[in-house]
């Protein structure tokens, strides 16, 4: 007998999780309070980040400390009413974030980011989604010699260790791959092997064509009405109450919220972002993926227009938005880039889930039968999606992960 399994969340990790049980032969539900890709999935900064091996951490210099405490920074802004209830959080990101640990953890977080592409290429050849993808990698600039010589010795260690491949970019290359560019830079990185996605919410509506192609269904719901029922599981959808024998709980920065129904508690944080679009001024374009790595902000060119992007705020997942790192970071790339007007009637926000380590939560809930969590991908929801929606499917379905996901079990929080 066909066993049901029903995805809650429809961003690009439970779309993903949702075809690889479909493709093993469950009838999946997939379901969501919005189209997939509305929330997380479609505002990040489209980027498949295969050179991503190491978790972004927590900064460890007092001096750095104290210019972030200031909060008048592009990559990083803070509510400061918020700061009392996510000081747990931050003592023990700060705290897994010291190099030995962070190294330790950059291992254990590497299988996931190294199968990171030829995932995502299943899906994008299966979903004929490749018009949405550029293979050119994308370039990290610095605009002082010290931050540049620093990067570049890192990137060696990288490639060393996790095979990333890169190029030193000297001030006059840089002019020559982005001649509308302007800025006394010291050089750049080109990480060759990432992919960019010039539209990230039509790839995961994509995926979720494919998924519908397999015989998968969308169905509205609210996770509020999610609970055990009999030996399985049950919600209540717009196409009425749903039974299924396995449940994914795949909600992003919601999961905590979810989870803690069933009496687990995650320490998972957020980390909210902001993105707007701005028309080129003339005739002026941008070539590439483009990090001011220095200042803290992204510009890369996407179907809509030129998407700028934010670092992370740390704020409550419903605070209002405060998109001052947006105001700040526009300040600055209209000085090397000839920006024109804002397309966007106002600026996206979004929110990362993260956990204190760093790294995701990926397996069976440790006190349900056919309960399974994947959440907690912070900033490489997009690189990780397919990857995670793999392993989990194959641990759900009996078959061995094709990698090993230890490391990322749901009992390190909730023995």
């Amino acid at each position: 007998m066909t066993k049901n399994a029903i995805v809650l969340g429809a961003g690009i990790v439970g779309v993903s999780a949702a075809i690889h049980l479909q493709r093993r032969g469950r009838q999946v539900a997939l379901i969501d309070r919005k189209d997939p890709g509305s929330e997380t999935s479609f505002g990040n900064a489209g980027l498949i980040q295969r050179e991503g091996v190491a978790p972004y951490g927590f900064p460890q210099q007092l001096g750095l400390l104290l210019r972030y405490a200031l909060n008048n920074r592009i990559d990083a802004h803070y509510h400061v009413s918020t700061l009392p209830s996510q000081l747990a959080f931050l003592a023990r990101y700060w705290w897994n974030s010291n190099a030995r640990r962070h190294a330790i953890i950059t291992r254990a977080y590497a299988p996931l980011i190294e199968n990171s592409i030829a995932e995502h290429k299943d899906l994008i050849e299966a979903s004929e989604a490749q018009a949405l993808i550029r293979r050119d990698g994308w370039i990290k600039i610095f605009r002082t010699q010290a931050r540049r010589d620093e990067a570049l010795a890192e990137a060696a260690l990288w490639q060393n260790e996790f095979g990333v491949d890169y190029d030193s970019l000297t001030s006059a290359d840089i002019a020559r791959i982005e001649p509308d560019m302007t800025g006394d830079f010291a050089g750049a990185i080109r990480w060759r092997d990432p992919w960019s996605v010039l539209d990230p919410h039509a790839l995961t509506s994509a995926y979720r064509r494919y998924f519908e192609s397999l015989g998968g269904r969308f169905v509205t719901g609210d996770a509020a009405s999610f609970g055990p029922f009999g030996s399985g599981w049950k919600i209540m959808t717009g196409e009425g109450p749903l039974e299924a024998d396995d449940a994914v709980i795949a909600l992003g920065p919601w999961a905590a919220l979810a989870t803690r129904r069933l009496g687990y508690s995650f320490p998972l944080g957020v980390k909210r972002g902001y993105h707007m679009h701005y028309a080129a001024k003339g005739d002026a374009v941008l070539n590439n993926w483009m990090l001011d790595a220095e200042r803290g902000y992204l510009l890369v060119p996407m179907r809509r227009g030129i998407r700028l992007t934010t670092g992370a705020e740390f704020a409550t997942l419903d605070a209002p938005k405060t998109p001052v790192q947006l105001d700040r970071a526009e300040a600055v790339a209209r000085t090397i880039f000839p920006l024109g007007d804002r397309l966007d009637p106002e600026p996206w926000m979004g929110a990362r889930p993260c956990t204190p380590d760093m790294m995701p939560v990926i397996g069976k809930a440790p006190r349900h039968q056919g309960l399974w969590f994947a959440f907690g991908h912070a900033h490489h929801g997009l690189t990780l999606g397919p990857v995670t929606g793999r392993v989990l499917a194959e641990l759900i379905t009996g078959e061995k992960p094709f990698i090993d996901i230890a490391a990322y079990s749901p009992a390190r929080f909730n023995p």
